[in-house]
């Protein structure tokens, strides 16, 4: 095999790792803007609704940007949808957490994008360097036997060329996977958070939008004894999700 082709499959190795490098720190740049905004947006959220007691009308929540309002949303509208057909709490409370249990899992792979790019470039890179570096020095010892020599002007050139590639590689890996396990780890906080969120939001919708009244009459309000009324209460608001 010629030494210029040897040479242009480790530049080419060079090349792809510098593309590698660029990718790498657009993603990180990106996913460290969408984490930013989400915990901005989930903040101005529970901030906006601190003082309410029960859920909020879906033509509030439709308004939000945030998550924590997509969720809401989803299980506003299913506590709605299910008001007419099904009277009976654990019903319409299993149909809720169902709901939310499929949004929560909607806005977790939403926020995972571009992690598995991370990964893909962390764990391949130092193997892309070693690639470029045995290339490299195969036409170091190529050059060595067409020479007959083994002088150090002979093979520090190829192999020193050879070795910066597999420089390359670690440094393009280190980055991506640390900013891998750093985002890998605000998913799972904002993952323990959407399942935190969505407790608040079973527990307002079952406390404060329908009770039982213990206190109702035999008659007094009609055939049903005992009906399902409207009680806000303090306790269970949506404020109390953390960001």
């Amino acid at each position: 095999m010629s030494d210029h082709l040897i040479h242009l499959i480790v530049q080419g190795t060079l090349v792809g790792l510098a593309l590698f490098s660029v990718v790498t720190w657009a993603v990180i740049i990106v996913k460290a803007i969408q984490s930013a905004r989400l915990t901005r947006q989930n903040a101005k959220f529970l901030a906006d609704q601190k003082d309410l007691t029960g859920l909020p009308s879906v033509a509030e929540l439709k308004k939000q940007e945030s998550a924590f309002g997509r969720v809401a949303l989803a299980g506003a509208a299913s506590w709605q949808e299910t008001e007419a057909g099904h009277r009976e709490v654990e019903v319409r409370r299993d149909v809720l957490e169902r709901t939310l249990h499929k949004q929560v899992q909607k806005e977790r792979r939403a926020a995972e994008g571009g992690l598995a790019v991370l990964a893909s470039i962390g764990t391949t890179s130092p193997f892309v360097g070693l690639f470029g570096t045995v290339w490299g020095i195969v036409g170091a010892l190529q050059r060595i036997s067409s020479l007959g020599s083994a002088s150090l002007e002979v093979v520090a050139g190829p192999i020193g060329e050879a070795l910066v590639a597999t420089a390359v590689g670690i440094a393009v890996a280190v980055p991506a996977l640390l900013g891998y396990n750093y985002f890998v780890r605000r998913l799972k906080l904002f993952g323990a958070d959407l399942e935190d969120f969505t407790h608040t939001v079973v527990n307002t919708a079952v406390t404060s939008s329908y009770l039982v009244d213990p206190n109702a009459e035999e008659g007094a309000r009609g055939p049903t004894s005992r009906e399902l009324v409207t009680r806000p209460v303090k306790s269970g608001t949506l404020s109390e999700a953390r960001v």
